[in-house]
């Protein structure tokens, strides 16, 4: 499903128990200096990632001063992100002229503790070449470096390397929980949500959803801001030549929190030809 760019004002992109994706949550607020911004999502842990600017932000009276050192856009530095249990209250107030802070969730009722991550915590990996046109980074906000900390919830920041390109091929899918005929855990059930960016802001792409192998799919045209809503099925994308690409990755498990990427069969052999995917799919747990 394709949400168009619009002003949300404030109100959830993706609210709680969304039809497609109700494992993700998804909201995305625009603040002036000195303005606040409260919210808590009770069955929704979440993280608070500003996309520019710098916020405070209070999660239950824990507070967590100057999160976010970008300016302009995406591009312009590291992200950082503040984990806020499943409905805990939390105030957001803008310390910079304006901000637009990202709030991820996912369905999850046990209550955690709060902390921070900052830029040297980050888990970074970069994988792909510009020879098969896969060439890209993934900062994960909270990845493996957080695993025991989170209950289902993985946040990430992908981006193409160069102008142009694919992102997430070889095509997958994680839209079922299953095992092989030998017990082994082949497939988990993830909701996904995306929000892009492109650079410059007048790019665009196109994001590929195919449900069955070898059969027809659909394809949406992606611009600046637009918002993805991955249910099921296998889901690449791409960024016009020219044009550097961003998105902000989501990810709520049914069952736990490692994502196990089913690989399509068609193209699975193209597994063994971009360079560092196994340790890309190492990551996502």
């Amino acid at each position: 499903m394709h949400i168009a760019p619009h002003d949300n004002r404030n109100k959830p992109i993706v609210d709680v128990d969304h039809d497609l994706v109700p494992l993700n949550y998804f909201n995305i607020v625009n603040l002036k200096k000195g303005e606040s911004f409260d919210y808590a999502v009770p069955g929704y842990e979440t993280c608070v990632v500003p996309a520019t600017g710098t916020v405070d932000v209070d999660v239950d009276g824990a507070g967590f001063a100057k999160l976010g050192n970008r300016g302009t856009d995406v591009w312009d530095g590291e992200p950082e992100g503040v984990y806020v249990p499943s409905g805990a209250k939390t105030r957001l107030t803008c310390v910079s002229d304006t901000a637009e802070v990202f709030i991820a969730g996912a369905k999850y009722d046990k209550v955690l503790e709060p902390f921070d991550v900052r830029e040297a915590e980050l888990d970074l990996v970069q994988y792909g070449s510009d020879d098969t046109k896969t060439h890209r980074k993934i900062k994960h906000i909270l990845g493996a470096n957080q695993h025991d900390k989170v209950g289902r919830l993985l946040v990430s920041e992908l981006y193409t390397v160069g102008a142009g390109g694919w992102s997430g091929f070889p095509s997958h899918k994680h839209d079922t929980d299953r095992h092989d005929e030998n017990g082994e855990l082949i497939e988990t059930r993830h909701d996904e949500t995306y929000n892009f960016r492109f650079k410059p802001n007048k790019g665009s792409g196109l994001q590929m959803l195919q449900r069955e192998d070898n059969e027809p799919g659909d394809a949406y045209h992606i611009m600046d801001r637009s918002t993805i809503l991955i249910d099921k099925g296998y889901h690449p994308c791409c960024a016009l030549p020219g044009y550097e690409m961003y998105y902000f990755t989501i990810l709520g498990g049914l069952s736990q929190r490692s994502l196990k990427q089913y690989f399509q069969p068609t193209h699975e052999e193209q597994l063994h030809t971009i360079p560092g995917i196994m340790d890309m799919v190492a990551k996502f747990k």
